[in-house]
């Protein structure tokens, strides 16, 4: 059996007397990371602190772990970045909004399973997003993470200099969830492409920023090339999610409800009780995929 480990290619950590994770106010010397992660087999990354805290209490309740009605602790409660849940082999963390932000928390997180000898792990982005002419409520797979002008890649500058990575999936694990969404069959689930942007306004084709420099039919026109091109929901993370866990040799997947159909508008006006159920969605999902793993490999 192959083992995969978390593989974290940076020399000068090796230099280091201590690793201090500080967005998630955890470190090498501090604290015992084999001891408190070791076991962990699925990180499952959100946006919000509220939703990934409702997470691990969901995923205790589905994996049948003692005391799955108390409140899970905030293993990240030194610091206000981030939030950290754990149920059993399943790590539930907050990683705020934005490229960035998820860059950061994902930076620590790979170093974090590095330094807890985690092998075989799956990352997997739980959230929200604006689809392309599909249902609100529908739930996109994302085949592949692609950027504002539809290509597959994430750009940063790094030392003053362009640095680009690919973006590419595991066709595999996409397989796998749209086999748990058609066994659910609650929703709707498809794959398509995802197109992550730096913006939620003017980057997402939006006519309601605070600025706006292009037309409806502009942005009307743009929408459907990006729908020719495969893409079938936009959000703000996928890109820099898919590129890192290559990186790190790690199985990936985004999996995000559509709260809209941006063809019909750019405001959400559905209730707040019908949107927190479109959120439940994708976790069902991911629960019932993680489930099955951890039973297939006679965890549970």
């Amino acid at each position: 059996v192959t083992v995969i480990c978390v593989f974290v290619d940076n020399p000068h950590l090796d230099t280091l007397d201590e690793d201090v994770l500080y967005h998630l106010a955890l470190g090498t010397s501090t604290h015992d990371l084999p001891a408190m992660f070791g076991d962990v087999k699925f990180v499952c990354v959100g946006g919000s602190s509220r939703r990934m805290k409702a997470f691990a209490r969901f995923m205790a309740a589905e994996l049948g772990l003692p005391d799955a009605e108390a409140d899970p602790p905030n293993i990240c409660a030194g610091t206000d970045r981030y939030a950290m849940y754990k149920a059993g082999p399943v790590l539930s963390v907050s990683h705020g909004i934005g490229v960035p932000s998820i860059c950061v928390v994902l930076h620590e997180l790979l170093k974090l399973l590095h330094h807890a000898r985690c092998t075989d792990v799956t990352v997997i982005r739980i959230g929200t997003s604006g689809g392309i002419g599909l249902e609100p409520g529908t739930v996109v797979v994302t085949q592949q993470a692609v950027d504002g002008a539809f290509q597959p890649r994430f750009e940063q500058m790094i030392l003053g200099r362009p640095v680009v990575r690919g973006t590419e999936l595991d066709g595999g694990l996409v397989a796998e969830l749209l086999l748990c969404g058609r066994e659910l069959s609650q929703f709707e689930t498809v794959a398509g492409n995802t197109m992550c942007t730096m913006d939620f306004y003017e980057g997402q084709a939006r006519l309601d920023g605070a600025f706006c420099c292009f037309s409806e039919r502009d942005k009307q026109e743009y929408l459907a090339r990006a729908y020719e091109a495969g893409v079938r929901n936009i959000e703000m993370e996928a890109l820099v999610l898919a590129a890192m866990c290559k990186l790190g040799g790690l199985q990936a997947a985004v999996v995000c409800v559509t709260l809209l159909d941006r063809l019909q508008g750019d405001q959400l006006s559905g209730s707040h009780e019908l949107l927190e159920s479109f959120q439940q969605r994708p976790q069902r999902l991911v629960g019932l995929f993680i489930r099955k793993r951890l039973q297939a490999s006679g965890s549970v």
